[in-house]
């Protein structure tokens, strides 16, 4: 095992057991395919996948999976309006760029942004957990690739 294996398991040793969790071979694997892109997967994605390394793994465990880590905190959920549900391990605050051509979807640094503040009277209406800004537009291969056409 390299040291981002290592790492990304004992990270997910340590939500597991945050969580109360049983920390099961599919569940890491599943978690590790999650921890190790940026591409925000969708559940089918995910599942072709972790299938390569646990090819008698059903695409319901993984689903459930997913639906679990998500319950607890573990990954996030992202739903756009045009495509499946899409997941992400990193849950350090950040926000997302999603291109309305490819549907990549590109992590964007919250801190230090002004994006993180909260819109006046907020706390009127009810007390906040995160704060999650999603951009949409036309990413810059997307936009190259149109120029050239």
């Amino acid at each position: 095992m390299n040291k981002q294996e290592v790492a990304v398991r004992d990270c997910f040793l340590e939500r597991c057991r945050a969580a109360g969790l049983k920390a099961t071979p599919q569940r890491l694997s599943i978690y590790a395919e999650l921890a190790g892109t940026r591409e925000h997967p969708d559940a089918e994605t995910v599942y072709s996948r972790v299938r390569s390394d646990i090819p008698s793994i059903s695409f319901d465990t993984v689903y459930r999976t997913l639906r679990v880590f998500t319950e607890h905190g573990m990954i996030t959920r992202m739903s756009t309006a045009t495509d499946r549900a899409r997941f992400d391990a990193v849950m350090s605050p950040h926000h997302h760029f999603v291109c309305e051509r490819c549907g990549a979807i590109t992590d964007l640094a919250a801190e230090g942004s002004g994006l993180d503040r909260l819109p006046e009277g907020v706390s009127e209406i009810g007390k906040p957990k995160s704060v999650h800004i999603e951009i949409r537009g036309i990413c810059r291969s997307c936009a190259k690739s149109k120029k050239q056409k």
